[in-house]
């Protein structure tokens, strides 16, 4: 079958070419009933866009790139979703790639390895460290995502990781737990700042810091959690009384191993995590959790990135030799979006209200 053109779509329904151009591309000066009319058109024919030839046009593709360490896990399945949503409200299609937390892989993205598939990137980063990209500012639209930070130049967009977990302890420390479990420290950026909101709220509130309580893991994922609470119900310490997981499938990989041990959940061990994943609602006991607003992440990131496209025109990239020495690179955006308890059957000694 022959591919409809733009041409094919005017005559039918009975407008110009360039009035079709108009609706195709969102151009807002096109009365509702010609938009009405060229929109069945185009839905009639099965018109789809030539993005190829769309962007020899304009110097622009229409997609972006969202790039997150693992797509399989929860928390940036959702994550990937709300930028979808909030990308799709404004005609822009989302390429997803999957880093696998692979620093070399980050490094090649803030380098400029999407920019020939997108006008755009979103960067999620896991591990790409700070000291790298000090003289670095990327020359083509670029916002990270979440609370990994590789330098102020870059614009960023994500919660306040250390007050996020110190409101995850003092819900704990308000419950009456005093031997509270920090469950997920690690060599990364993300590992530090909750273990700092951990110690900031065990210290105001006077409780001293016990070193077998800050238990490390390699990754942040179930098995991870089940197999470091295992090993810590099987040793010769105090039984703790609450477990601050640093996100929900460590708290997952927690609660399955307190069940396995006969341990009730909360009446002797409450359960906190963040990133409330959908699961974490219906996990046995339902698990409370910190829930970042993904929509708010979402809306922001793209906001930041739309005024970077526009900044740079047409090409999409800086003139070359812009990078700067450290030093001399100006501070980017660094915004951080909404985040709430939610309060479930996990923590709570008592009725509970979600």
């Amino acid at each position: 079958m022959a591919r409809v053109r733009m041409r094919d779509v005017a005559e039918h329904a009975g407008v110009s070419v360039r009035t079709v151009s108009n609706v195709v591309s969102g151009y807002p000066h096109v009365s509702p009933d010609t938009r009405a009319r060229v929109q069945r058109s185009l839905d009639e024919l099965g018109y789809r866009m030539d993005y190829l030839a769309r962007g020899l046009r304009s110097g622009r593709t229409g997609f972006i790139a969202l790039a997150v360490p693992f797509v399989a896990e929860p928390y940036f399945a959702e994550l990937a979703q709300a930028v979808i949503r909030a990308a799709g409200r404004r005609g822009i299609t989302v390429l997803v790639e999957s880093t696998a937390g692979d620093s070399e892989v980050e490094r090649r993205i803030v380098d400029g390895g999407l920019t020939n598939v997108a006008d755009g990137v979103l960067l999620s980063a896991l591990t790409l460290p700070a000291s790298d990209m000090a003289a670095k500012k990327p020359d083509f639209p670029l916002v990270m995502l979440g609370e990994h930070s590789v330098g102020d130049q870059f614009p960023r967009v994500g919660i306040d990781n250390v007050a996020a977990a110190r409101t995850a302890v003092e819900h704990l420390l308000a419950q009456g737990c005093r031997r509270i479990v920090a469950l997920g420290r690690n060599g990364s950026e993300n590992g530090r700042q909750r273990t700092e909101g951990y110690e900031q709220a065990m210290s105001a509130a006077r409780v001293r810091r016990v070193n077998w309580l800050v238990v490390p893991v390699e990754d942040w994922t179930r098995d991870q959690g089940y197999a470091a609470v295992r090993e810590l119900l099987d040793g010769d310490g105090p039984l703790p009384d609450a477990v601050f997981a640093f996100n929900d499938a460590l708290a997952v990989g927690a609660l399955r191993a307190l069940d396995a041990s006969g341990v009730r959940v909360p009446e002797d061990v409450a359960v906190v995590g963040i990133d409330a994943i959908q699961e974490s609602a219906y996990t046995h006991p339902p698990l409370t959790s910190v829930a970042p607003d993904l929509d708010a992440i979402a809306e922001r990131a793209l906001a930041l990135l739309e005024e970077q496209m526009q900044a740079l025109g047409e090409s999409g990239r800086a003139a070359p030799g812009e990078d700067v020495q450290a030093g001399a690179v100006a501070a980017a955006p660094q915004e951080a979006t909404p985040y709430r308890l939610i309060v479930r059957e996990s923590s709570r000694r008592g009725p509970v209200h979600e």
